[in-house]
């Protein structure tokens, strides 16, 4: 049976911020974290995107945190602690450091703390001048948080909790030699939680120096998505890629309100979103090369709706809280099978049903096949009845056809483009 925020032991201010967050009962992650975070233990998290991982660390983190050093602009002292920042979260993306800091900006709220979230393409004036006032909980990519401690404006020699948030990604992105340099700035008596939807070996086998006997917390297997998302596959030739999604918003997505479309590179991110808006769609792209504004701006729009289509690179993959997702579509096929877990983990979020649909082209097979070896099961392919462009090359198969049975499914797929 599950139990209440009150039966995890959380005081009564986080328990008001609970409330004013909405939250009703905890997740299955929430519910096992918490109670060990409360305790001191290093802990060991790994969770489906869209289970509330965030909550689940900065929740207890908040309820035992003790409060820095507070200076006014002059330097005088408004009250006595040690320097911040007490608690340091690291997270690989600007748009993870911002879907945090909204939760701990808000439990703070009740408990008094100080938050800030420091990201590239933010002033260093600004984020010198919260540093130096007091902070107690610091958010912070690694690149903009090294460059910070470089500087002598980051002093993280008080930290007694530090949060690896989505650990196997900054492993995929070459982070790692950017945190062991950060925390050789920490002191070894801390508490240390690391948080992921997957927690693999050789996360581990690289983290393993920075934990002490850590509890684990294992919710969904490796490679598992959520029960709510029906996913299925359209073989599709790259040059009709567009024309068949577009015919996908028009009647299989007809009437959703947000749908996620995701491409392997920045350069197919802003050719499908031209396309798209051509043909006069109200859609918007993110990826790495947009600036902070341009992204924050398109996640705002999305999030509103005054935008129903977001064209998106593995950049806004993981973490990001994007209620009323009605549907993912794969542009591509991702070459990271981790990837694809996390795309599809965009919709159907906290119990909520969603749609998630992958073209696939001729030569992503093999990227298809290790998709499917990851989730341990076979991704049903997808008919559009009366599609106009040659429906006879998709057929609905029970079985996921062999490489050689797929491959023939593609023959004669060029010409007779159809119209829309």
């Amino acid at each position: 049976m599950t139990k209440t925020f009150e039966e995890l032991g959380l005081s009564k201010p986080v328990l008001d911020a609970i409330n004013e967050l909405g939250y009703l009962t905890p997740t299955p992650v929430q519910e096992q974290a918490i109670p060990l975070v409360l305790e001191g233990r290093d802990v060991v998290a790994a969770a489906q995107t869209g289970t509330g991982k965030t909550a689940a660390f900065m929740l207890p983190i908040l309820d035992r945190l003790p409060k820095a050093q507070r200076l006014s602009n002059k330097g005088r002292v408004l009250m006595e602690g040690p320097q911040g920042p007490l608690c340091l979260v690291i997270t690989p993306t600007r748009e993870l450091a911002q879907q945090i800091d909204g939760v701990a900006v808000a439990v703070s709220a009740q408990t008094g703390h100080r938050t800030i979230t420091v990201t590239g393409g933010s002033r260093y004036d600004a984020q010198k001048k919260a540093l130096t006032n007091g902070v107690d909980v610091l958010v912070a990519t690694p690149g903009r948080l090294i460059d910070l401690m470089d500087k002598d404006i980051a002093d993280l020699s008080n930290v007694q909790v530090l949060v690896l948030d989505e650990a196997d990604r900054m492993l995929d992105m070459g982070f790692w030699p950017s945190v062991r340099k950060i925390v050789r700035q920490l002191k070894q008596e801390r508490q240390t939680l690391f948080f992921s939807a997957t927690i693999d070996q050789d996360i581990m086998r690289t983290a393993s120096g920075l934990l002490s006997d850590p509890a684990f917390v294992q919710i969904a297997a490796r490679g598992s998505t959520a029960e709510g998302v029906e996913q299925y596959i359209m073989p599709v030739e790259q040059s009709q890629q567009v024309e068949v999604l577009a015919e996908l918003i028009e009647r299989y997505f007809q009437g959703s309100e947000r749908i996620l479309v995701f491409t392997r590179t920045k350069q197919r991110a802003d050719a499908c979103y031209m396309r798209l808006s051509r043909m006069g769609y109200n859609a918007q792209v993110i990826h790495a090369d947009r600036n902070q504004r341009q992204r924050e701006h398109a996640l705002e729009d999305f999030r509103a709706g005054r935008v129903n289509i977001l064209v998106a690179t593995d950049v806004l993959a993981r973490g990001i809280d994007i209620v009323g997702v009605d549907g993912v579509v794969n542009f591509d096929v991702p070459s990271n099978p981790e990837d694809y877990v996390h795309r599809v983990g965009r919709t159907g979020r906290a119990g909520r049903k969603g749609y998630a649909i992958t073209l696939l082209g001729p030569d992503e097979i093999t990227p298809l096949r290790e998709i499917e070896y990851l989730l341990g099961k076979l991704i049903e392919v997808y008919d559009l009845p009366d599609f106009p462009y040659r429906s006879g090359r998709i057929v609905p198969n029970p079985n996921r056809p062999t490489k050689r049975q797929a491959h023939t499914l593609f023959r004669g797929m060029s010409g007779g483009r159809g119209r829309r």
